[in-house]
């Protein structure tokens, strides 16, 4: 008992004045050094472009082409929010589908009712055939969308509009 304690003993405070050496090569936080840049690594021509995102492969197959969403309008706007922070502002809808299942929910931008006072955004959202007759939460869908104070420079109203109404709120 007293070689194991006298053992633990000498063990912790060996260990312990192994971190308090700074630059010990016993000390295996000190194993692999610190990091340094490395100008030879870095390509100037990527540096334009985002590493997290993918590069988009030529296939003969692919269409280049976004894609265009076919969401259906949500039936009713229940609740808009619009958050103010800095550098500008989150808008938060949240609305009531006509079925059960409503997925991939988006505001989109509609430019052909927006002005130069007034953003319109509809609520839209892909939805597969579900039963009409459940409970209101399982249809219930909530969405945000981050707009710039660039974007929002003269937006007096912002309307969010579903399939049966619309919602507003201005400044």
């Amino acid at each position: 008992m007293r070689k194991s304690a006298t053992l633990l003993i000498l063990a912790t405070v060996a260990l312990t004045g192994c971190a308090a050496i700074n630059e010990s090569r016993f000390n295996p936080l000190n194993w692999f050094g610190s990091s340094q840049p490395d100008p030879s690594a870095m390509n100037p021509a990527d540096s334009e472009t985002n590493p997290l995102i993918p590069a988009r492969r030529i296939s003969f197959f692919r269409n280049n082409q976004p894609e265009a969403f076919e969401g259906r309008p949500i039936a009713d706007v229940t609740e808009l929010l619009i958050e103010r922070r800095p550098g500008g502002a989150i808008i938060r809808a949240t609305g009531q589908a006509s079925r059960v299942g409503p997925y991939d929910v988006r505001l989109m931008a509609n430019e052909a009712d927006s002005t130069d006072d007034t953003l319109v955004l509809d609520l839209r959202a892909l939805q597969q055939p579900g039963p009409r007759n459940t409970g209101p939460r399982a249809r219930q869908v909530t969405v945000a969308v981050w707009i710039t104070d660039q974007d929002l420079r003269g937006i007096r109203t912002i309307t969010v509009r579903g399939a049966n109404n619309a919602r507003s709120s201005r400044r």
